[in-house]
C-alpha cells in the first residue's frame, strides 16, 4: 500500500477572518480559512484550498493587479508571498508588528502595508529581478493612532490611509511639488474605509459610527506637479547621508503634520468637505464594520454589526438596496470587477455569501459547522461525505466540488455519530437529544426518527451491511438499542455493560455487533442467536473505540492506556497490539501546569479506521498527529501533521520562554480580570474551554477519521475543519517489475508494430500515467475485445484502476466505457475470487462512472424533452385553427410552451 497521501482539501470551513478578495476576472473568490486560503470558482462551482499555510491565522490578503501573486499576512505580521498560478510560497518576510491592511497599486509596481500608526510602501515583487522580494521604498508618518485601511488612485500617483484617530491622510506615492501629505478630519469615530473616486483625487471617508464624508479636491490627477530636480536631489542627498551608516537602506521617510503652517500649504492641493451623510436612522445605534466601493458603477456596499448591508449610489447617496443576511456582524465585504457580485464574510458563524444584487439572488451560500465537527462518514462510492457537529447539524459535502449541498437541522442537540447505509442514499445520525434520525438523499427529508422508551443520550451508532438494522449506544443508561429501518420499531434493548457505551461496529460480512464500553470490556453480540452475548473481551482500561476490518475477520480496539489491540473475534484470540501513546506526541496547553511529556501519559487514541484494503489502520486523538500503522508488522508507517496553526492551543511541546514571567505563563494572568486569582484552570474533560474569556484558543484535536472506500483518500474532522488527504500519483516515479528494455521509445515502437497487449504491459511496468494514456487511446475500439482477453490477470486490476482515474479527466467517455465493460465481462469470474482486495478499485470505478451518468442523464432527458417539444410545434405549424374559445387544458399547454420557449431562448443566449 502507498502512503504518499498529501493534503488536498479543507471542507467545512469557508471563512474565518480577514478580508475577502475577488480575482482579476471576477469569477473566483479568495477567502482566508484559518491559516490557509481557499479559492471558490463561482463559474465552475468548485472550491480548492491551497497546500500552503502560515504559522498563525491570516488577517489580511493582498492580490496583485495581474492576479498572479498574493501577499498573506498573519496575526503577528509574518508574511508569505504566494504564487496563485503555481500554488506555492515564493518568499517569507516578517513585518515585526501586526499588520492591519495591505494593498497593491493599480499599476502593480508598489504595495502599501499599514501597521501601528505608520504606512510602509514597498517595491512590488516580480517587476524587477531582485534578490530580496520586499524592498522598502518610503515610510509615511502622520496619524497618531493605528492605521486601518488603504485605497489608491487609479493612476497609482497617490494613496489614502484611514486611522483610528478619526483622521484620513492622503499621501503622494512620489514627492509631488503640490502634494506630499494632506490630513482630513470631519469624523467622530474610527475610520473604517476610504475610497477615491474614479480618475480623481475626490475622496469618500466612512467611519464606524456610520457617517460618510464626501471630500472634493481642487486639483485633478493631471495637475500633480513633479518636484523640481534641484530640490529633489538635495532631499535625496540628505537621506543618503543617514543611510551610509546603516546596513540596509531604510527608504525615504515622510513626516506629515496635522496642522501645517501657511507657508507649507501655499500652492498646494486643497480639499473641502462637500457633504456628510448618515446611514443610521435616529436612535438606531448600529456600528458599521466594513465597506467596499466599485468605482465604475459608483456603488457603495456597507456591512453592519447587526448583519444588515446597504447598497448606495454615490455621490448622491441614493439607497438602492438594504437587506439582513445574517444575525452576526459582517466582517468583510468585497465587490468583483464587473460590479455584479458582492461577497460577504461573517466570522462569528463562519458564513460566506456571494450575492448578485441586480437579480437579488445568491450565487454562493456556504456555512461550516458553528461548533466543532464531531463525526464523519463516506458514502459507499466515496462521492459524498456526511459530517455531524456539536451545533446539531448534519451536513453533506461533495468531494469533487468541496461544497455542502444539503444541511439537516432536525436535531435539537449535538450530533455524536453519522453513517451511510450500504445503498448510499440514506444517512443516519445519533444525537444527545435522545433520537436517531434517518435522512433521505433523494428527497432531502427526515423520514424516520428512532427513539428509546426512556429518554437517553446516544453516543455512538452503527448500521448493518444490509441497512435494515440500526443500533445506537446510550451514554447514561449503559444500554444498546436495536431498531428496524423498515418499520422504525424498537426490536431489542441489549443490557450487560456497566458503563457508558463508547463505540459500536457491525461486522461487514455477518450480522455480528461489537460494542465497547468504559467498563473495560468489548462484547460481541450475534443477531442470529437472538442478540446473545457471544464473547466478552476484558481489558485493563476503559475501551474508547472499536472497528472491524473490511473483510470482517479482525477487530481493532483502542483503550484509554494508549494501546491498540487486534483480535480474532471468532476464536477470541488476541493477534497483536500496538503501543501508540508515544506516537501521539501531545502538545502543552497554555494553561497547563504540567509538561507535555507528563500530560501525554493520560492520553490515548479516540478514533480508529481501517484502510480500504485492510492492511493498515489509521489512528488519531487529542493531538495534531494522525498515525498510519501496518497491522501485520505492527509498526508505524507514517505520521501526518494535520496542522501547523499556532493560533490553536496545544500545538507547542514546550511553552514559549518569551511568554514566561517570574509569576508563570502570561496566559495565566488575565489582564482584564481585576481579581488576584488570575485565570481559572479549566476542569478536566472540558472540550471547548471557557467561552467567556477574552482570549479563547480552541484546542487542536482529531475527533474522527475515515478512509474513502476507493482507497485513494482519507478524511479527518479536526478543530480546523474537515481535512482531506489523497494520493498524489502525478509527481512520483513508481515503476512496477521494471526491465532494462522498458523505455518510452521501445513502448512506442511496440505500439507502432500494433502489438497492443505487449505495449500496455510495458507501459504499466514503467507506470508513467501520460504514457499509459497514450498507449490505451492508441488501441482501435474494434480491437479492445481481443486486447482485453489476452491481458495477464495481474494487469487487469491495474488497467481498471487507470480507467477509474481517467474517467475523472478524460473526454473519451464511450471509449473508456467499452474498455471497462470488456474487462469486467471477460475477467469478472476471476476478479470475483479476489473481491475483497479489489473492492477499493471497483468502488473507485463505480464512483467515476456514476458521476458521469448523473451529468449525462440530466442532459439527455432535457434534450429529449426539447426535441419532442420542437416536433410538436412543427406539426402544429401548417394547421389552421378555428376561432373558438380554447379549453382550459389548451390554455395550460400554451402557457407551458411559452415558458419553455423563454427558457430555450435564455439557454441559447447564455451559451
Amino acid at each position: 500500500m502507498k502512503f504518499a497521501y498529501r493534503f488536498s482539501g479543507l471542507l467545512g470551513t469557508v471563512y474565518r477572518r480577514g478580508n475577502l478578495s475577488f480575482t482579476r476576472d471576477g469569477s473566483s473568490l479568495i477567502s482566508p480559512v484559518g491559516n490557509r486560503i481557499s479559492v471558490f470558482d463561482l463559474k465552475n462551482n468548485k472550491c480548492e484550498t491551497f497546500p500552503l499555510a502560515t504559522r498563525l491565522n491570516i488577517v489580511c490578503v493582498g492580490l496583485s493587479p495581474d492576479g498572479s501573486l498574493a501577499i498573506l499576512i498573519d496575526e503577528e505580521g509574518a508574511a508569505l508571498l504566494v504564487s496563485l498560478i503555481g500554488k506555492c510560497v515564493i518568499h517569507h518576510f516578517y513585518f515585526h508588528k501586526p499588520v492591519h491592511s495591505v494593498s497593491f497599486s493599480p499599476d502593480g509596481k508598489k504595495f502599501v502595508i499599514t501597521k501601528d500608526n505608520v504606512a510602509l510602501m514597498y517595491h512590488a515583487p516580480g517587476k524587477k529581478r531582485e534578490f530580496n522580494a520586499f524592498v522598502l521604498d518610503k515610510t509615511y508618518y502622520g496619524p497618531y493612532d493605528e492605521t486601518t485601511c488603504i485605497d489608491w488612485t487609479d493612476d497609482s500617483k497617490c494613496f489614502a490611509v484611514g486611522s483610528k484617530d478619526m483622521s484620513t491622510w492622503v499621501f503622494g506615492a512620489e514627492r509631488w511639488a503640490n502634494l506630499i501629505y494632506y490630513s482630513l478630519g470631519g469624523h467622530k469615530d474610527v475610520i473604517v474605509a476610504c475610497f477615491f473616486e474614479e480618475n480623481s483625487l475626490d475622496l469618500y471617508t466612512i467611519s464606524q459610527d456610520a457617517a460618510l464624508c464626501v471630500w472634493q479636491c481642487d486639483t485633478e490627477l493631471d495637475g500633480l506637479k513633479s518636484m523640481p530636480p534641484k530640490k529633489a536631489a538635495r532631499e535625496k542627498d540628505a537621506a543618503g547621508d543617514d543611510e551610509e551608516f546603516l546596513e540596509e537602506p531604510k527608504g525615504e521617510e515622510i513626516h506629515g503634520k496635522a496642522n501645517p503652517s501657511e507657508q507649507e500649504t501655499r500652492e498646494k492641493v486643497k480639499y473641502s468637505r462637500v457633504a456628510k451623510y448618515f446611514f443610521n436612522k435616529e436612535g438606531d445605534f448600529n456600528n458599521l464594520t466594513c465597506a467596499a466601493y466599485h468605482k465604475k458603477t459608483h456603488l457603495l456596499v456597507t456591512g453592519f454589526a447587526s448583519g444588515i448591508f446597504h447598497l448606495h449610489e454615490l455621490p448622491d447617496f441614493n439607497l438602492i438596496h438594504s437587506l439582513s443576511i445574517s444575525d452576526q456582524r459582517i466582517a468583510s465585504v468585497s465587490i468583483n470587477c464587473t460590479g455584479d457580485w458582492i461577497a460577504f464574510g461573517c466570522s462569528g458563524l463562519g458564513q460566506l455569501l456571494v450575492w448578485e444584487w441586480q437579480s437579488e439572488s445568491y450565487v454562493l451560500k456556504q456555512q461550516g459547522h458553528f461548533n466543532s465537527m464531531v463525526s464523519l462518514a463516506y458514502s459507499p462510492d466515496g462521492q459524498y461525505i456526511a459530517t455531524g457537529g456539536e451545533d446539531g447539524k448534519v451536513k453533506v459535502w461533495n468531494t469533487s466540488s468541496s461544497f455542502c449541498f444539503v444541511t439537516f437541522t432536525e436535531h435539537a442537540s449535538g450530533v455524536t455519530a453519522v453513517t451511510f447505509t450500504s445503498n448510499g442514499y440514506v444517512i443516519l445520525s445519533a444525537s444527545l437529544d435522545g433520537t436517531v434520525r434517518a435522512f433521505d438523499l433523494h428527497r432531502y427529508r427526515n423520514f424516520r426518527t428512532f427513539t428509546s422508551p426512556r429518554p437517553s443520550q446516544f453516543s455512538c451508532l452503527a448500521v448493518d451491511s444490509s441497512g435494515e438494522i440500526v443500533s445506537a449506544g446510550s451514554q447514561d443508561s449503559f444500554e444498546i438499542f436495536i431498531w428496524s429501518m423498515q418499520s422504525g420499531r424498537l426490536l431489542d434493548v441489549l443490557s450487560g455493560h456497566e458503563g457508558p457505551i463508547s463505540s459500536l461496529s457491525f461486522n461487514p460480512m455477518k450480522c455480528v455487533l461489537a460494542s465497547a464500553s468504559w467498563d473495560k470490556t468489548v462484547k460481541i453480540w450475534d443477531m442470529l442467536e437472538s442478540w446473545r452475548t457471544k464473547e466478552t473481551f476484558i481489558f485493563n482500561s476503559d475501551v474508547l473505540v472499536v472497528a472491524f476490518r473490511p473483510d470482517g475477520k479482525e477487530l481493532a480496539v483502542a483503550a484509554l492506556n494508549g494501546q491498540i489491540t487486534f483480535w480474532d473475534h471468532e476464536s477470541a484470540v488476541q493477534t497483536g497490539s500496538i503501543e501508540g501513546r508515544h506516537d501521539l506526541q501531545m502538545g502543552r496547553k497554555e494553561l497547563d501546569k504540567i509538561t507535555a511529556k507528563q500530560s501525554a501519559k493520560g492520553k490515548s487514541f479516540t478514533t480508529l479506521c481501517y484502510s480500504a484494503d485492510g492492511q493498515s489502520i489509521l489512528a488519531g486523538g487529542l493531538s495534531k498527529f494522525v498515525c498510519i500503522y501496518n497491522v501485520k508488522e505492527q509498526i508505524l508507517m507514517k505520521k501526518f501533521e494535520i496542522s501547523c496553526n499556532f493560533s490553536l492551543d496545544a500545538m507547542e511541546e514546550y511553552l514559549d520562554r518569551r511568554k514566561m514571567t517570574e509569576f508563570g505563563s502570561m496566559a495565566l494572568i488575565d489582564g482584564g480580570a481585576g481579581d488576584e486569582d488570575g485565570v481559572a484552570i479549566p476542569l478536566p474533560g472540558v472540550k471547548r474551554g471557557d467561552m467567556s474569556y477574552r482570549h479563547f484558543k480552541p484546542e487542536i484535536r482529531v475527533t474522527c477519521l475515515r478512509f474513502s472506500p476507493t482507497g485513494r483518500s482519507w478524511a479527518a474532522t479536526t478543530t480546523e475543519g474537515l481535512l482531506i488527504y489523497s494520493l498524489d500519483s502525478g509527481l512520483i516515479f513508481d515503476p512496477f517489475e521494471l526491465d532494462i528494455d522498458v523505455t518510452p521509445s521501445n513502448i512506442r515502437k511496440t505500439l507502432h508494430q500494433k502489438e497492443y497487449t505487449k505495449a500496455i504491459v510495458m507501459a504499466f511496468k514503467l507506470n508513467e500515467k501520460k504514457l499509459i494514456q497514450e498507449v490505451i487511446e492508441a488501441v482501435p475500439s474494434d480491437e479492445v475485445d481481443v486486447v482485453c482477453s489476452s491481458l495477464p490477470d495481474l494487469y487487469v486490476e491495474k488497467v481498471l484502476e487507470f480507467l477509474a482515474s481517467a474517467f475523472e479527466i478524460s473526454c473519451h467517455l464511450e471509449f473508456y466505457l467499452i474498455w471497462a465493460h470488456k474487462l469486467l465481462m471477460l475477467h469478472g469470474q476471476k476478479l470475483k475470487t479476489r473481491s475483497v482486495k479489489l473492492l477499493p478499485v471497483i468502488q473507485f470505478l463505480q464512483k467515476s462512472i456514476q458521476r458521469h451518468f448523473e451529468d449525462v442523464s440530466k442532459l439527455c432527458e432535457w434534450n429529449i424533452y426539447n426535441i419532442k417539444y420542437a416536433l410538436a410545434i412543427s406539426q402544429q405549424r401548417g394547421m389552421k385553427r378555428l376561432a373558438e374559445e380554447p379549453s382550459e387544458d389548451e390554455e395550460n399547454l400554451d402557457s407551458d410552451s411559452d415558458y419553455l420557449m423563454q427558457e430555450v431562448h435564455k439557454d441559447n443566449s447564455s451559451s
